[in-house]
């Protein structure tokens, strides 16, 4: 079984590597031996770490040739077919199954969060393309609304994001052995977003408000040097200590950090998803419908949207406060929830496997 997997890997992305950990986890405990080719922004290293085979993303021919003798395509997971980025986004990932289609070859989509599509060619692409294609699966309900409103008429069905299925119970963080405070820590996750409202204000005046009352702050950069440096930018406007972890530490280090926090503020959808696999309360500050989506689903607080000026740091301090307080009964919840998840993160695998095996 040969396995192609397209998404935005290779890209140092924390959110995208760890969708990926995920996907090849899952396929390798339903088949050991599968073989699998991943389309990589750097092939090298996605290799050697994932210990798979890796082909230039951005090199056609190479991927026609790999696809050819293929037993077929995952696209995903992520938000891959979404044009608020570029508008070359959306042709691209068409473009790689639409080459698996030429081939004759199933192509699964994997859990995947659609949107925004802003645009008439980006909607007639995505419509084209995704009525050929085998099986859909997605992250959320809007996702799927919005492939029905663009004229998607494939079955199509709702997914956990991949990477719910993974099992952190045993990462640890060195850099975090390292460090020498003792008791626990409030973790945050930021980035940079263009906003008319000054978010990062209002996170600052939280943080400070929570240092104030005796909570050690670590930042954790969840897409290595961007986030870093929106890290620092926050610790260094608060006139209390806090801590920056480094935005290169592995996958696992980054879900470990935040599994040992008693509470998480984060904007990145990842952070919240390491979270909840860890069972650690989580506040999400919204920038993306993808945040509330998943903050609904695990059932913890969106406190604001980044471009919206309806809350302020005292609001998210009090939160904090309060989630602190009901700290345990929160994360038995939290343990509940996921049990359901990962079981269903794990069967979105499976229907690989079924379509490509032919069962």
């Amino acid at each position: 079984m040969h396995i192609v997997l397209s998404g935005y890997f290779g890209f140092d992305n924390v959110g995208d590597e760890a969708i990926l950990l995920s996907i090849i986890t899952s396929l390798r405990k339903l088949e050991p031996a599968v073989e699998l080719t991943v389309l990589s922004n750097n092939p090298e290293h996605t290799a050697t770490t994932y210990g798979v085979q890796a082909v230039n993303r951005w090199k056609l021919k190479e991927i026609s040739a790999v696809l050819k003798r293929a037993d077929g395509l995952i696209s995903g997971g992520g938000s891959l077919l979404q044009d608020q980025t570029g508008m070359k986004t959306i042709p691209y990932y068409c473009a790689i199954m639409q080459i698996a289609k030429f081939h004759k070859k199933p192509v699964f989509v994997y859990a995947q969060g659609m949107g925004p599509i802003n645009h008439a060619f980006s909607k007639w692409m995505t419509k084209f393309t995704l009525n050929k294609v085998n099986q859909i699966t997605l992250r959320d309900e809007a996702s799927r609304q919005l492939l029905i409103d663009i004229g998607v008429n494939k079955p199509m069905s709702i997914v956990p994001d991949p990477v719910i299925g993974l099992n952190a119970t045993e990462f640890k963080s060195s850099w975090l052995d390292y460090q020498t405070f003792e008791g626990g820590y409030i973790a945050v996750s930021v980035r940079d977003w263009p906003s008319d409202v000054d978010f990062k204000q209002k996170i600052v005046d939280s943080l400070s408000l929570l240092a104030q009352a005796g909570q050690r702050i670590v930042f954790i950069p969840m897409h290595d040097e961007h986030d870093e440096k929106a890290s620092f930018q926050l610790s260094q406007m608060m006139a209390e200590q806090s801590l920056v972890a480094p935005g290169n530490l592995s996958i696992e280090e980054k879900i470990a950090v935040i599994g040992n926090a008693d509470l998480l503020i984060g904007m990145r959808l990842h952070s919240l998803i390491f979270a909840a696999i860890q069972t650690t309360p989580f506040i999400a500050i919204s920038y993306d419908p993808k945040i509330d989506a998943f903050a609904d689903i695990a059932n913890q607080p969106t406190i604001g949207h980044v471009e919206k000026d309806d809350w302020t740091g005292k609001d998210l301090f009090k939160q904090a406060q309060h989630m602190l307080a009901e700290r345990e009964s929160i994360e038995a919840s939290l343990r509940a929830q996921i049990v359901v998840l990962h079981e269903q993160a794990q069967h979105t695998a499976q229907l690989a496997m079924d379509l490509f095996t032919g069962k």
